[in-house]
């Protein structure tokens, strides 16, 4: 397993888990980080086995977003900048695209980049101390890392709007309330839960889910026309795969199916 600096990164019982962990800094992305994050990713594309991701954060936040402190060492040409942003969105790209469900964990702030990074989720967890803050305009900057695709979408235009105009800090519940959050989890091992929820996909169709995920991740940037071409490639490869064939054999002899979505029980820790 590749060693990380900035990351805690493991595989197990198919459950891929990701945590940030620089706790001194709330976990901001400094370059560091964002290289690693990067070949995290290309390992879970080209290496595949896991059947979700996990997303958290170490020592009490989730991600306080880009590290100003690295990017105000020096001044650089707007170009340069420009580049900067980009890259960022090589491996944003990637993570938003995973064919596999990924979870984020939210325990504490999730600010900037922080909270788009949770955004690229395909589930937001959240403890009751969590906070989101699409934090930019309070330093006379715009969203990036994908917020102001990411966020209307989620929300609706005028809400995204006047969360990202107002620069202002989100709780766990009005999260829940506005369509961000999924489940508040109890106080207790944040981390668990979201392996335990995680862990509910173990036995799921994962080409299949992936397949749904990159249609529907299109829904609201084509015609029902493309989308339907897309739904027809989908399905026809999915009707050859070994789990389907297994599961319409399972049907026709009256056995259980291999995945039923359970009710989710949120681990409490000690």
């Amino acid at each position: 397993m590749t060693a990380f600096t900035t990351l805690q990164f493991a595989v197990e019982n198919d459950i891929a888990r990701l945590v940030l962990h620089r706790p001194e800094q709330r976990n901001a992305l400094d370059l560091d980080m964002r290289r690693e994050i990067e070949e995290v990713l290309r390992m879970l594309r080209d290496e595949p086995g896991a059947k979700a991701l996990v997303i958290a954060g170490s020592g009490g936040a989730f991600c306080a977003g880009g590290d100003l402190k690295s990017l105000s060492s020096e001044r650089r040409p707007a170009h340069v900048n420009r580049e900067r942003i980009r890259r960022l969105h090589v491996w944003f790209d990637e993570l938003l695209d995973l064919e596999m469900p990924v979870i984020a964990v939210v325990d504490g702030p999730a600010f900037g980049a922080g909270f788009n990074l949770a955004l690229a989720a395909d589930f937001i967890l959240a403890t009751p101390r969590a906070q989101f803050c699409a934090v930019f305009v309070r330093i006379g900057l715009v969203p990036d890392l994908g917020g102001l695709q990411l966020l209307p979408r989620m929300v609706g235009l005028q809400r995204a709007k006047e969360l990202i105009f107002s620069g202002r800090g989100v709780g766990a519940e009005e999260a829940k309330a506005l369509g961000l959050v999924h489940e508040i989890l109890p106080e207790g091992d944040a981390l668990a839960a979201g392996i335990a929820f995680a862990e509910r996909f173990r036995h799921a169709p994962t080409q299949a889910i992936g397949m749904a995920k990159t249609v529907l991740n299109q829904a609201f940037n084509l015609d029902r026309h493309a989308l339907a071409e897309l739904e027809a490639c989908a399905q026809a490869v999915a009707l050859e795969t070994p789990y389907h064939h297994a599961a319409v054999a399972d049907f026709l002899a009256r056995a259980p199916l291999g995945f039923v979505w359970e009710k989710f029980a949120p681990t409490k820790g000690k």
